[in-house]
């Protein structure tokens, strides 16, 4: 796009919409790999999180993009060789491009003084333990916690091995890049093994970047994708170091892969990436995980669409304003409702305990579309109904629209997941 000095809020949200994915074509046939490649390069990675209400978090930012897909794309980039993801700590517990872990290399190692405390007491006054599960994995792996600890010794003296402990050293060591995750579970525990027989030779083998010039790739990555961005969210992105961050921006600056621009009501100092397009319209209707990428950083999110969201799985139920599991309704370039969700597998129901409109948006237009949506969702999780909606102030337009003919649901994809499965060596 045409460097500009100002962007008026419309702008910067179609910006960020475009950088996030939410204008590229849906795929005209069932999703590949190629499609998860591109929505990879967009975001730049996924985060992981272990709430199963509607469906993990990591599976849904794909969805939101191209629609109703086979998980297994996603399982097989993660956990089958070639793997072009591994696990680690981005933004929280992430899928990661497998090119950028030299770029991480820092974060491991600042293992000892970086990592959460649990972690860092067990290096410190357990270090036997800690060498004694690296070996376990070594001379054994690919293992689960579980597996180490019925391993263990039981007279340990005044260690007091047991599964917390043999579990924090196995995430210290995974936090140190010593171990990595080799499968995941069926019930979603990770499987341990050591990176040389999980992660490609070629980015084993790379040199380790100056931290400096690691800060300034992860920087590169979430400007990428976030198109138009202050620095609170290019910082917030990887969890980056405030001042290490500022530095990499100012660095980008001067080399022209950002530019700094005002964007219409943020105080904040807004910075355009050099590769972001400014569509001329966004015509989305998509459901967003409470993990996506989009809506990370609920400061921007409330700058860009004047959405306040809160996700409140942790909130008391008494307290909750909208609901356990909330996703916000992206409907062009706005989010115009909020649904709370939950996936009733057993009697394959999507349900729907409350259904919001945010002021602005047109009641009835908006019920239809999320309806529609909703029929989609429920086909890609391989539920056969979408239940009344039981509260919210859209919940009797969106029960009308759900009772209206036509929109059946959309077809569910043959899944082949390979997060239960460990690969042989």
């Amino acid at each position: 796009m045409t460097v500009a000095e100002s962007l008026s809020l419309a702008q910067a949200r179609r910006v960020a919409l475009a950088a996030q994915g939410f204008t590229d074509p849906r795929p005209g046939g069932v999703p590949d790999l190629r499609h998860l490649r591109r929505v990879l390069g967009r975001v730049g990675l996924l985060q992981m999180d272990s709430v199963n209400v509607l469906r993990r978090a990591h599976y849904l930012p794909l969805y939101s993009r191209l629609g109703p897909y086979p998980t297994g794309l996603l399982d097989r980039a993660a956990y089958r060789r070639p793997r072009e993801l591994f696990e680690y700590w981005g933004h929280e517990a992430s899928l990661v491009p497998v090119a950028l872990q030299p770029a991480l290399r820092w974060r491991m190692a600042a293992a000892r003084t970086q990592a959460w405390g649990g972690m860092r007491r067990i290096a410190a006054e357990q270090p036997e333990l800690v060498a004694w599960v690296l070996d376990e994995v070594r001379a054994k792996g690919p293992l689960t916690a579980a597996e180490i600890e019925h391993d263990a010794p039981r007279e340990t003296g005044n260690w007091g091995w047991n599964w917390s402990a043999v579990k924090r050293a196995l995430e210290f060591l995974f936090w140190a890049g010593e171990v990595t995750a080799a499968a995941r579970t069926t019930a979603f525990a990770r499987v341990y093994d050591l990176p040389e027989r999980v992660l490609p030779a070629a980015v084993l083998d790379a040199p380790t970047p100056a931290p400096a010039d690691a800060y300034r790739e992860l920087v590169g990555v979430a400007a990428r994708a976030l198109g138009v961005a202050a620095e609170p969210e290019l910082r917030d992105y990887f969890r980056l170091p405030v001042s290490a961050a500022r530095a990499a921006i100012g660095e980008l600056v001067e080399a022209g892969v950002l530019t700094p621009v005002t964007v219409q009501g943020w105080r904040h100092q807004a910075y355009l990436h050099a590769e972001a397009r400014l569509p001329r319209w966004v015509r989305a209707n998509t459901l967003v995980s409470p993990f996506d990428p989009l809506i990370w950083e609920r400061g921007r999110t409330e700058r860009l669409f004047g959405f306040s969201y809160r996700i409140e799985i942790y909130v008391p139920a008494p307290q909750r304003v909208h609901g356990y599991y909330v996703l916000p309704f992206l409907e062009g370039d706005r989010f115009t409702a909020r649904v709370d969700l939950k996936a009733d597998r057993k009697a394959g129901v999507l349900r729907v305990p409350a259904a919001w409109g945010e002021p602005s948006a047109d009641a009835g237009e908006t019920a239809a579309a999320l309806a529609a949506e909703l029929r989609r969702l429920a086909g890609w999780l391989g539920l056969a109904e979408v239940a009344s909606p039981d509260a919210g102030d859209l919940a009797v337009p969106l029960a009308a629209a759900l009772r209206a003919p036509g929109g059946g649901a959309a077809p569910v994809y043959g899944e082949t997941s390979a997060t239960d499965e460990v690969e042989s060596r």
